[in-house]
């Protein structure tokens, strides 16, 4: 098990944490009642940031162990960062407008497919190996 796997994995959790906490504020701010998800648009963008986190961090968390097991943990790790970094600018300008989202899920997007590559290619290799 990698340190620094682990790290960027306590890291991407405290991202959507801290989005999934922004949803309740943005409730309280925008005035929109539970179980409603629509109301204000403002608020709408909110909970959009955090479905697509969760979205994406089902497919980010698994790449991120295969690639980190059967490539590098320490590049996994960078990639991961770059995923994190990713999600931060995504939330942070889906927050302001739709239209700011995309620089953000664009590098998110780029890490995750990155790392699923990855781990195909260093699972392909090590099973490739075992039959040389």
């Amino acid at each position: 098990m990698s340190p620094w796997t682990s790290l960027i994995t306590i890291f991407a959790l405290i991202v959507y944490f801290v989005v999934t906490i922004n949803v309740g504020r943005a409730r309280m701010k925008y005035k929109v009642q539970p179980p409603a998800m629509t109301g204000d648009p403002n608020f709408e963008r909110v909970v959009r940031v955090q479905q697509n986190t969760l979205e994406q961090l089902i497919l980010f968390l698994p790449a991120l162990w295969l690639f980190s097991s059967f490539v590098s943990p320490v590049w996994g790790a960078g990639i991961g960062a770059v995923w994190i970094v990713g999600r931060i600018l995504f939330a942070w300008g889906y927050y302001q407008a739709a239209e700011k989202r995309t620089l953000g899920f664009g590098i998110s997007t780029l890490g995750t497919l990155s790392l699923l590559i990855g781990s195909l290619v260093g699972i392909g290799l090590t099973l490739f190996q075992s039959f040389v």
